[in-house]
Parts: C-alpha cells; sequence; structure tokens
C-alpha cells in the first residue's frame, strides 16, 4: 500500500482542518515545515465536513479545502460531506 497525502497552507483555517483530520484519521501522520502542514496515511485519508465544523464552530463548505491546498497524492472522492484520498 502506499501513502496518500495532503499538503495545506500552514494559516489559522488550516489548524482547524488538521485537527479535524487528526480526529477522524488516527494513524495520520502530521509534518509541519514552514509555511505548509503536510498530513500522510497509509490507504485512505479523509477529510469530513462535520468533523471541521465542530472544531471551527461554523459551517463549512468541503469545496473551502481548496482556498487553502497546495498539493495532494491519491485519488479524490469528494461529495458535500467529506473528501476521500486513496489508492483504490
Amino acid at each position: 500500500m502506499s501513502k496518500v497525502y495532503l499538503a495545506l497552507q500552514d494559516n489559522d483555517m488550516s489548524r482547524y482542518i488538521v485537527a479535524a483530520v487528526e480526529e477522524d484519521n488516527p494513524e495520520v501522520t502530521v509534518i509541519y515545515q514552514p509555511a505548509m502542514v503536510r498530513m500522510e496515511c497509509e490507504g485512505e485519508l479523509v477529510v469530513k465536513r462535520s468533523t471541521v465544523e465542530a472544531h471551527l464552530g461554523q459551517s463549512w463548505d468541503v469545496q473551502e479545502l481548496h482556498l487553502n491546498l497546495i498539493t495532494l497524492g491519491g485519488n479524490v472522492d469528494e461529495d458535500d460531506e467529506a473528501m476521500r484520498l486513496s489508492w483504490n
């Protein structure tokens, strides 16, 4: 199995997304680099709208993830509830 990854700009909004990803993906590895946060995981990585909203304290659209996105690796499956990265 190969790792999937997601890299976001290191800013206030991304911190909520990272916290949500850590909650929903306990096996995720978070790597803090200058101006960037990289999250990588074996198999699948999920960003759930409901979890981000719980951390953010307001409504959040999954499409807003793209405002902070630097790069990603994996096949993308995105809908109104979540974005999933996998190599399936």
